[in-house]
């Protein structure tokens, strides 16, 4: 797996690669959940893999190793003591994230040795593990909002020989009792970046999370330092791939009735000499989730396909020769006039692929291009407490 995370590049040497090597995944995940289903079968049926059972081995151990994401919590149930076997319904509700997404951040974080680091949305325990690897494990908060996975984190973490603060609380609240932290590393996506987890964020210190919206196409990454005078200077990254939300967090998806309507029935075409936007200008179509919210796009389609599950509108763009496009709409929002909005507007300001973050004393967080002319508000504080993992 590292091996495979080195030659694309995800993997550099370093500390989390030798903590990487170091880990027995098996012991962090001596059980995880196959799906056995094809995607649009209802119910989905999974598989739950055992260690301790030798016909399961070869095919768990390639699960935890291929660097996809583990399923580990299957119905919010207990994990430790369930019996291996089949599962019928439910969704999945804990997981070990793609280990590309997650070595690029660790890296990023920078962690080192001595550094208090606060991980929250323990999952599986890996960013527990690493972190402990290379800070010790003294300094070491991770945090999650499921007791069935801190008790399970605690006692594999410990088989490990780590020994790691494991707490159960709300992730967007973080854990006060042990800051300030030197690093935070948030494991799910978050609407805006959580006020507490900042005022935990030691001078010097480092900042990681997924910031997204209601779509899950097209996330945020939230990096905020805070410089030794106190002072907090924040960036949001367009990227390709970011954490899923967390419990509380409502997210859209396209249905299969609607996939099928999206990518067969009739609309109302026009032929365009504009090209549709490139998928590497991540911060337009991070502008465009932003400010026409509520877009899904169908990532595994030929042409462009977007869909607007609230109101049943889509896009299809098909190219049909040089410099032609055909554009198929349908429904009460016209996306592709929506797309080309946000793209003049990010190209006047100058094409960024990151956005300065502003936490205003009012509590408003506002995300502005380098030249102010490309601007949006993120979600306001919910006034209540958001689950999250």
């Amino acid at each position: 797996m590292v091996a495979r995370l080195e030659s694309r590049g995800q993997v550099r040497p370093g500390p989390v690669r030798e903590a990487l090597l170091a880990l027995p995944r098996q012991v962090l995940m001596p059980q995880a959940y196959v799906r056995r289903s094809a995607p649009d079968e209802d119910p989905p049926r999974w598989d739950l893999l055992d260690w301790s059972r030798p016909a399961d081995r070869d095919e768990l151990l390639e699960r935890l190793h291929s660097g996809d994401s583990v399923a580990i919590q299957h119905a919010g149930e207990p994990i430790l003591g369930r019996a291996a076997g089949p599962r019928s319904g439910g969704v999945i509700t804990a997981m070990s994230s793609t280990m590309g997404m997650t070595t690029d951040l660790l890296q990023l974080l920078d962690l080192r040795a001595g550094q208090r680091v606060l991980d929250v949305g323990t999952g599986a325990g890996v960013t527990a593990s690493v972190a402990c690897f290379v800070c010790g494990d003294g300094g070491v908060v991770t945090l999650d909002i499921d007791p069935h996975v801190t008790t399970a984190a605690r006692e594999r973490l410990s088989a490990l020989g780590y020994r790691p603060a494991v707490v159960g609380g709300d992730g967007v609240t973080g854990w006060p009792e042990a800051g300030p932290y030197d690093r935070i590393f948030v494991s799910f996506a978050v609407p805006r970046v959580p006020e507490a987890l900042v005022e935990q964020l030691a001078p010097g210190g480092l900042a990681l999370m997924t910031v997204g919206t209601s779509s899950p196409s097209w996330p945020g990454l939230a990096v905020i330092r805070k410089r030794p005078d106190g002072t907090v200077e924040a960036e949001l990254r367009a990227v390709e791939y970011g954490h899923r939300a967390g419990a509380g967090f409502d997210r859209l998806f396209l249905s299969a009735p609607f996939l099928a309507t999206i990518t067969t029935s009739d609309g109302w075409t026009q032929r365009s000499r504009i090209p549709p936007p490139a998928d590497t200008a991540r911060g337009l179509w991070l502008a465009l989730d932003a400010l026409h919210p509520g877009l899904v796009r169908l990532f595994g389609a030929e042409d462009l396909t977007i869909g607007a599950p609230e109101c049943g509108s889509w896009l299809r763009v098909k190219e049909v020769g040089y410099h032609r496009w055909d554009v198929t709409t349908r429904g009460s929002r016209d996306i592709w006039a929506e797309i080309q909005d946000v793209a003049a507007r990010w190209r006047a300001a100058a094409s960024p692929a990151a956005y300065r973050i502003h936490f205003d004393t009012d509590g408003t967080q506002r995300v502005t291009s380098s030249n102010g002319t490309l601007t949006w508000q993120l979600a306001a504080a919910p006034g209540g407490t958001g689950n999250a993992r």
